[in-house]
């Protein structure tokens, strides 16, 4: 692919579409992390760091068949690495939150990437492969640090039909969020310790159909050779009241073993999932969930019931240093989606804007969660989220975003755990 633009390009003509329509951003991240974990989930993390990212997007070239290049360079400076220093003060303080460490243990002092994606476009379809930043039911990027995970691979998607929209391709590793290397792609239960195993072969495709303004139908199909398939089917409908507005959101995952996780053999090697008390590591798990947010003159309430069945976890491309999940407990800590697991979700947000203070956000979400199939009985957890979000609306700051993200976990199947992200963003339009 980039051997057929190097020789496009070359033709100024076909190119014109290719230079004229690019867009290049430069952004900036300021953001400080502080965790604390108690009962004996280990010390605190406390860092600091800024992030630059340069986005560029370029057009695609003129003719029947366009084609294009995306770059994504970003790279973070540490402010503060976390501690780490033997006989001081801050040796509590663990590092590796948000920068990868030195042999030694202390947080590198800078850390980058470069993302370069090719991309081809014909009629109202495109290919892209390269660095993707997917985000469907059956995977999402995560970008909760200061730099956001990559994945790789080759992906594409057709609009051909009004309406429909049809997506497909395989991801082959990721670049996780705190490290500049890729990574193989894995679940909970078989990612750590010497007998971790890995694959390289997630293979995905979905369809989104809107077969009216106001309802929006999904199918989405994953599948980590080794590991696990999975199929999820979601509804979302948007009622307009005489009084506000209803939002119902329905979705339902069923997912099973696949290659080595099917055989007591290939758990055996290491092919195995977490999950209930005294479980086989095999894949068996389904997941329904049902929220409905009421919306009204900038508030907006949901209520929401989620219930996991089967022996084991919810299984998700999962390396062990965080992820981005479509469900509807997705919280800064906690996914909620422990095998038997039951939980109860309530949000609130507000739009200040209705009280004459635009660009700022707030909202409160808790979520409870018990019949958990671990060791022991009675297992629970729960965590409650706040978050403000303010864009700066005017004057010599206008655009610059500030965001406050505090999150209490507790439970008696977790780590208790209180958590302060604390983050400053501005991006500059270069093109």
């Amino acid at each position: 692919m980039l051997a057929i633009l190097g020789q496009t390009l070359a033709q100024p003509a076909t190119a014109a579409g290719f230079i004229e329509d690019s867009k290049a951003t430069l952004s900036l991240r300021n953001f400080y992390f502080n965790q604390d974990n108690r009962n004996g989930g280990g010390p605190r993390s406390d860092e600091w760091g800024q992030a630059f990212f340069l986005d560029y997007k370029s057009g695609f070239t003129e003719g029947p068949v366009g084609f294009g290049l995306d770059v994504f360079a970003m790279h973070g400076i540490r402010l503060d690495g976390g501690g780490g220093r033997a006989g001081k003060a801050d040796a509590e303080r663990t590092p590796g939150a948000l920068f990868p460490l030195e042999s030694n243990g202390k947080a590198k002092t800078d850390f980058g990437r470069v993302g370069v994606t090719g991309k081809l476009r014909y009629s109202r379809t495109e290919a892209r492969l390269g660095t993707l930043l997917p985000k469907m039911p059956v995977l999402i990027y995560n970008d909760g640090r200061l730099l956001p995970q990559l994945f790789h691979g080759a992906q594409i998607t057709s609009n051909e039909i009004d309406n429909l929209s049809l997506t497909a391709g395989k991801i082959e590793h990721s670049t996780e969020r705190n490290s500049a290397d890729s990574h193989g792609l894995s679940i909970a239960g078989a990612n750590s310790g010497s007998n971790a195993r890995f694959s390289n072969e997630f293979y995905f495709a979905g369809a989104d159909y809107k077969p009216t303004r106001d309802l929006l139908l999904q199918y989405y199909y994953g599948n980590l050779r080794d590991f696990y398939k999975q199929h999820f089917f979601g509804l979302i409908h948007n009622w307009k009241l005489p009084v506000g507005a209803l939002k119902s959101d329905l979705r339902y995952f069923y997912s099973d073993s696949d290659g080595k996780n099917e055989s007591a053999s290939g758990r055996a090697e290491g092919y195995r999932s977490a999950g209930a008390n005294g479980s086989s590591g095999e894949v068996d798990n389904n997941l329904w969930s049902a929220m409905f947010t009421y919306s009204l003159s900038g508030h907006s309430l949901g209520l929401g019931y989620q219930k996991v069945t089967g022996n084991s976890d919810w299984p998700r491309i999962n390396l062990g240093t965080g992820q981005t999940v479509h469900l509807i407990t997705n919280l800064q800590n906690g996914k909620f989606a422990s095998a038997g697991e039951k939980s109860l979700v309530g949000q609130y947000a507000y739009d200040f804007a209705k009280l004459g203070v635009p660009g700022l956000k707030a909202s409160l979400t808790y979520v409870k969660g018990w019949d958990i199939d671990a060791a022991g009985s009675d297992k629970r957890e729960w965590e409650r989220d706040f978050r403000v979000d303010y864009t700066v609306q005017s004057g010599f700051l206008k655009g610059v975003g500030l965001t406050w993200r505090n999150a209490a976990l507790r439970g008696n199947d977790t780590t208790d755990r209180d958590e302060n992200r604390l983050i400053v963003s501005y991006s500059i339009p270069l093109l």
